[in-house]
């Protein structure tokens, strides 16, 4: 398998996740035809920054799903087939666009959380944290379905990237950083559509790193991948583990 062999003979070897490896784990990514989030709903209609200010009632009547969508997701096998590469001194971390915690929970430890995570959410007056647990009983308990800070009785926003905000600079710039060191980039269930994330392989290209795009469906970076895996995640990257051991 080639891919196995660039990884062997790589220095550093880099993630870079999204929707698509959270599919086997029962969780919808956004824009496969027929089955993606944003086929249902526009996200600039309750994913974006305005509408968590302007009408919080309807921006949690979305998230409030969306908690309760993903409660009880456990990992799967492509999580886990990336902590063992990591385990096995192959793969120097993950860069996620994922808000879903199933990386951390598989036991990733390098993980750059590029769009945030649902593990808390935060009141923008007084910055208040709650954890996600904290926020599902608020939100159970308030009459009109919005979780509020207890010191300052407003909406506590949680702490992922919404539509019309910027990338937190800390985790962008990690992850600028090591895409522009890696000898190989894995790109494994992104459509590679999102910016800035987007644009991460194109660092990797042009320091001279090789990317290999493992996905279903075309991405608009397909060119520059030296390989390209279309297949089922899970069977690709069990695939990849077997080709490593």
């Amino acid at each position: 398998m080639r891919l196995a062999q660039l990884i062997r003979a790589a220095g550093s070897v880099v993630a870079l996740t999204g929707a698509g490896v959270s599919v086997p784990s029962g969780i919808p990514d956004f824009r496969s035809p027929g089955t993606g989030l944003w086929e249902r709903v526009n996200p600039m209609e309750v994913a974006h920054i305005d509408v968590f200010h302007d009408d919080p009632e309807r921006f949690w009547g979305f998230y409030g799903q969306r908690f309760a969508a993903l409660q009880d997701k456990q990992p799967n096998s492509v999580h886990r087939a990336l902590v063992s590469l990591e385990a096995a001194g192959l793969l120097d971390a993950v860069i996620t666009q994922n808000i879903d915690m199933l990386h951390r929970r598989a036991g990733t430890r390098e993980l750059v959380e590029v769009h945030g995570s649902i593990e808390f959410c935060s009141c923008l007056q007084c910055g208040a944290r709650v954890t996600l647990e904290e926020a599902r009983e608020l939100l159970a308990a308030d009459e009109r379905g919005v979780p509020r800070c207890d010191r300052c009785a407003l909406p506590l926003k949680p702490d992922v990237v919404l539509f019309g905000e910027m990338l937190p600079a800390a985790a962008i710039e990690r992850a600028e950083g090591l895409c522009a060191s890696a000898d190989v980039l894995m790109c494994i269930g992104s459509s590679l559509e999102v910016h800035p994330v987007a644009s991460l392989p194109l660092l990797t290209h042009r320091a001279g790193g090789t990317i290999a795009i493992i996905t279903q469906g075309k991405t608009p970076l397909d060119a520059l991948a030296s390989v390209r895996l279309s297949g089922d995640l899970e069977d690709e990257m069990g695939a990849l583990s077997e080709a490593l051991g």
